[in-house]
């Protein structure tokens, strides 16, 4: 079962009109694009993706809802290029899900979850030709700990790193229980009672698979670049790094010229363009981490454009 998070929140931010055109960056299994379809009836969604079994499960779930939508096999970095070369230059409202869906982490042969037996994959988009198995089995063993220091927060990264080596010289590791037994034998069991040993790892190797960090800023940018006047960028993020990254992004595009800052009358010209709606991050309600503990690390922010 997938399991939108923050789903009425993200909708509510958005501030939905029946006519506007939106984009769902992260269609994933149509949790939020449903919603958004069934509310705007005389506007149009584009929705991005790049995991074709997703694509596919989505149109079937959408085409009960509406015809009024497009989806688009591409990454969300390329959403302007692909809105611009169908004649669209301005959009009411755009949504990044930043989380890995539901079924990705449920199907085994995926290679993304800790908890079940499968080839080490992680690819969002399944044509793709690098997945988890170049990560661990390629990187040196110093960007390998740069990674799941940096991506996964994780403090015992060296050790990993150190041990994923060392196997690897004998065989290739290739299945996601033999990645999960070289994580357990890496760090002191008293570490690893609370969560789950290897989550930070997995974490981090499926974000450097996908690229997701390197893309998140350029997108961002991109697409407040789209935005009509009163339209809304609305960010879910489920890592620290992707939320700093939003908040620097949102605060660049918000902040006021040091040279007019204190200023009683700020000539127009001077103010921002853009608004945050929410100067703290919006995080699941407790009813919605009773329902779904995958959620627990989601953070809500919120962008509109004022001119």
């Amino acid at each position: 079962m997938h399991y939108t998070v923050m789903k009425n929140e993200s909708i509510m931010g958005l501030n939905l009109k029946e006519s506007g055109i939106y984009v769902d960056c992260t269609l994933g299994y149509a949790g939020d694009s449903e919603e958004i379809l069934k509310r705007v009836k005389k506007g149009f969604l584009f929705a991005f993706d790049q995991d074709i079994e997703a694509i596919n499960w989505s149109n079937n779930k959408l085409k009960q809802v509406g015809s009024n939508y497009e989806i688009i096999k591409s990454n969300f970095l390329y959403m302007k290029e692909e809105l611009l070369s169908r004649n669209i230059h301005g959009v009411d409202g755009i949504l990044f899900d930043l989380g890995v869906s539901s079924p990705q982490l449920d199907e085994d042969y995926r290679g993304f979850s800790f908890h079940k037996d499968a080839k080490l994959d992680m690819r969002m988009d399944q044509s793709s030709n690098f997945s988890a198995i170049d990560v661990v089995n390629t990187y040196d063993e110093k960007k390998l700990a740069d990674i799941i220091f940096r991506y996964g927060e994780e403090k015992y990264a060296k050790s990993i790193a150190k041990n994923i080596v060392r196997e690897r010289a004998k065989k290739p590791i290739e299945t996601t229980f033999e990645l999960v037994d070289i994580i357990k034998k890496s760090m002191p069991y008293k570490d690893q009672i609370k969560s789950h040993p290897a989550r930070r790892t997995f974490q981090a190797i499926r974000i450097e698979v996908n690229h997701e960090l390197d893309i998140l800023t350029e997108s961002l940018e991109k697409a407040l670049s789209m935005l009509n006047i009163g339209g809304r960028v609305v960010v879910i993020t489920f890592h620290s790094l992707e939320d700093k990254i939003t908040k620097d992004v949102f605060k660049k595009y918000t902040d006021i010229s040091d040279i007019v800052k204190g200023m009683p009358n700020i000539p127009s010209d001077y103010l921002p363009n853009f608004k945050i709606i929410n100067k703290k991050p919006i995080t699941p309600t407790m009813e919605e981490l009773n329902e779904n503990n995958r959620s627990r690390s989601s953070k809500l922010r919120i962008i509109e454009r004022i001119k």
